[in-house]
């Protein structure tokens, strides 16, 4: 677990946010840490998403409002 005063790196695009990691599970469940990275001001959007050992910058940024869940079994 992280600790409570953890400082994140400011946004080099807008200068006003901060680049905040996020982690996601691979295709087998393995817990992949840091997959991306994106700036906490929402009119900003800069990300940075690694996969398949590619680096991608800016795509773009969707809801996931209208996701559904996938099923564990």
């Amino acid at each position: 677990m992280e600790p409570q005063d953890t400082k994140f790196p400011r946004c080099q695009r807008c200068n006003s946010g901060d680049l905040v990691p996020l982690s996601d599970f691979g295709s087998q469940g393995a817990t992949i840490q840091y997959k991306a990275w994106v700036c906490t001001n929402p009119e900003c959007g800069f990300n940075l998403k690694i996969r398949n050992g590619d680096v991608y910058v800016n795509e773009p940024i969707m809801s996931g409002a209208m996701h559904n869940a996938r099923t564990r079994v």
